[in-house]
């Protein structure tokens, strides 16, 4: 599928993207230019969800690793989700985005609960739909609770917004000889065990064939640029291997 025929797209951001420069938490400025960023491709008619992690506040994985109850540590890592969400929320109202967020934990005294067709209702009348505390259990990655909701809402696309702009054969900034993939295949992903998502998630998008494009979200336009087909990122589909 070309990417001009793209209308609901699934943008995963890593908590990561929420710091700027920092080394920890939200920074608003940095926030407000990715809502910026998001509210150019609501205004050029796509439908738009996002899934953004949370580790900028609190790593599961990481504390489990220190000790913590891996179970309550995800716990924890989900509430992070849910700040990061609202904290997007804000800056999107901000500039005159309509927003719901939405989690799978229940907490209505700060968002909605998670209801597949009340998502898909916002959507449909313009709003941007943020999902909150992941897959709503611990042991799943935001990775994978952003390639099961890209299922549930039948999105066209998972965008996967990142520090590099795409995919490559080695890290970029330690090998400056490093090539892009232009095009990769879910099971070259899957067998060269290539980092970019969750192999559940990598899966999963497979079987409900749904492209994965890899883009830098730091560099301003890209989200609007990738989405005509016009910006720099790796397209992970049915498609065969292809260097840029």
């Amino acid at each position: 599928m070309p990417r001009s025929a793209y209308k609901r797209i699934l943008l995963k951001l890593s908590g990561e993207a929420l710091m700027g420069q920092g080394q920890y938490g939200i920074d608003p400025a940095e926030t407000a230019r990715i809502a910026g960023e998001v509210k150019l491709a609501v205004a050029a008619g796509y439908q738009i969800c996002l899934v953004v992690g949370g580790g900028n506040i609190f790593r599961g994985l990481a504390a489990a690793a220190k000790g913590f109850d891996r179970g309550s540590a995800d716990y924890m890592g989900m509430l992070a989700t849910v700040m990061n969400a609202l904290a997007v929320q804000n800056a999107l109202e901000q500039i005159g985005v309509e927003t719901r967020v939405q989690s799978a934990i229940p907490m209505p005294s700060v968002c909605e609960p998670y209801i597949r067709r009340r998502a898909e209702r916002h959507m449909e009348k313009g709003r941007v739909v943020i999902f909150a505390a992941g897959t709503g259990n611990p042991f799943f990655t935001t990775d994978t609770g952003a390639a099961l909701r890209a299922a549930e809402m039948q999105c066209d696309a998972l965008l996967k917004g990142t520090s590099v702009d795409g995919v490559y054969d080695a890290d970029p900034k330690k090998v400056p000889t490093a090539r892009r993939y232009e095009t990769l295949s879910y099971t070259t992903v899957l067998a060269n065990d290539l980092k970019v998502m969750d192999a559940s998630a990598i899966a999963m998008c497979r079987d409900s064939d749904i492209p994965i494009i890899v883009f830098n979200i730091r560099e301003a336009g890209t989200l609007a640029a990738v989405l005509k087909g016009e910006g720099t990122s790796t397209i992970i589909s049915n498609e065969e291997p292809r260097f840029g």
